[in-house]
């Protein structure tokens, strides 16, 4: 049998609790981004003020897509992990499970607002994952200039949109052939998305459900 750390009652009852704090806050979610606020979510010197009116509002990947990141990483037997974007620590679990189901490994994620790092480690403590996650806060152009694994299996991309393309060059260098770089609501960063289409010779991509953009390194 193939074990399932998100299956444990403990497991489930923290995510239960966790999006249903994030739907409990959609409204206010809503409001931001149909404002006239929602123009800073795509720009590249004014994000942190765009993410800064969210410092209050989780942003979790969707259950379907928190399933589809334990699936990937389990399936690949990936060991490091590289996240863009922790807000309360979902995805994260999501990724460290798999990597405690596939016996070992560590994610360096990233979050510059204070307040969600801190809630993010509380949730990972209690989901009993904090020892394979390194939290960097700060603004990640910064956080990811130093001190990174020599190989990277997966990178998950979901925080700012108009870094995503800053963000991978940054960390390009560490991927070898047969990892994956996932992006959440690629849409928002057509810069990101036409170069992972383009490059056909390093990277195979595709979207999957309009949402999430799905490269593999090819060499």
């Amino acid at each position: 049998m193939v074990t399932n750390t998100l299956n444990s009652p403990q497991m489930t009852g923290l995510l239960d609790r966790l999006f249903h704090e994030a739907d409990a806050s959609e409204p206010a979610l809503q409001a931001i981004t149909q404002s006239d606020a929602a123009s800073l979510r795509t720009s590249r010197t004014e994000y942190r003020q765009f993410y800064g009116l969210l410092r209050d509002i989780p942003l979790p990947v969707s259950r379907d897509t928190g399933h589809l990141l334990y699936m990937l990483t389990r399936s690949t037997g990936a060991r490091s992990v590289l996240e863009f974007g922790t807000s309360l620590g979902v995805s994260t679990i999501y990724l460290a499970a798999a990597l405690r189901d596939n016996g070992r490994g560590r994610i360096i994620t990233t979050e510059f607002e204070p307040s969600k790092a801190a809630r993010a480690r509380g949730n990972l403590t209690e989901a009993g994952l904090i020892d394979l996650v390194e939290i960097r806060e700060g603004d990640a152009l910064e956080t990811l200039a130093y001190d990174l694994p020599d190989s990277l299996d997966l990178v998950l991309l979901d925080g700012a949109k108009a870094l995503y393309a800053e963000i991978l060059q940054r960390v390009e260098a560490r991927l070898r052939p047969g990892s994956l770089v996932l992006a959440d609501d690629a849409r928002l960063c057509q810069e990101f998305v036409t170069r992972m289409r383009s490059d056909a010779g390093r990277y195979m991509s595709v979207p999957l459900a309009g949402d999430l953009e799905i490269s593999m390194r090819l060499s």
